[in-house]
């Protein structure tokens, strides 16, 4: 069995992969271990610091590593590689594609091979996004504001565009739309629900992360 460490921003990264991820990886012959990111207590640190980490799992032998960490609050002083050039481009698909390209090319040469840079587009929330009418299933109506779901769906034309502003982020909406939401303890559940095929069909980044994965 092939094996990938996937390393995780936080406990609710975490937990998807340990709940829907996993499974999904372990059908296609490939095993997941998902720790999260060191000197952090949950969040996005400097990109030297998490490098050091990616280059140290890269030497526990034949395994693959990637990442899944959110764009929204990386900071300009976190230096990560391709980042003022990133910030030049609109399209965002070519954004993160730039800031892809470039994370790999600062690992040292040997490792590139089995580095799988990766970075949500904007948060991991974005995915549950991908089919809101889930959220019927789990929230009664004095709990849920549906039309707050609705609404920040219309207002951008994939999951992964819903804006990253300290308003509008994908988190702050479901905090907005739900009463009491923990994205800790329903992320994983909201997108186990969902379902992989799903999110992958609304979700061009995450699909193409995915793919990478496998191969």
């Amino acid at each position: 069995m092939n094996r990938l460490i996937i390393v995780c921003e936080g406990e609710t990264e975490q937990e998807f992969c340990k709940d829907v991820l996993a499974s999904y990886f372990r059908e296609k012959n490939i095993y997941i271990e998902y720790p999260t990111i060191k000197h952090s207590n949950g969040g996005i640190v400097p990109w030297a610091t998490l490098k050091r980490q990616l280059i140290n799992h890269l030497h526990e032998g034949e395994v693959s590593v990637s990442m899944l960490i959110d764009y929204y609050r990386i900071r300009d002083s976190y230096l990560f590689p391709g980042w003022e050039e990133a910030k030049q481009i609109e399209n965002v698909y070519d954004k993160m594609k730039c800031l892809f390209c470039r994370m790999k090319n600062d690992m040292p040469e040997e490792l590139r091979d089995r580095f799988i840079p990766y970075i949500q587009l904007h948060e991991f929330e974005g995915l549950l996004f991908s089919d809101i009418s889930v959220f019927k299933n789990n929230f009664t109506s004095d709990e849920l504001q549906f039309s707050e779901l609705e609404e920040a769906v219309k207002s951008a034309d994939t999951p992964e565009e819903i804006n990253n502003g300290p308003a509008t982020a994908p988190s702050v909406r479901l905090m907005k739309a739900i009463a009491g939401y923990n994205k800790v303890v329903y992320g994983a559940c909201l997108a186990s629900e969902i379902g992989l095929t799903s999110i992958r069909s609304k979700c061009k980044l995450f699909d193409e992360w995915i793919t990478l994965c496998l191969l």
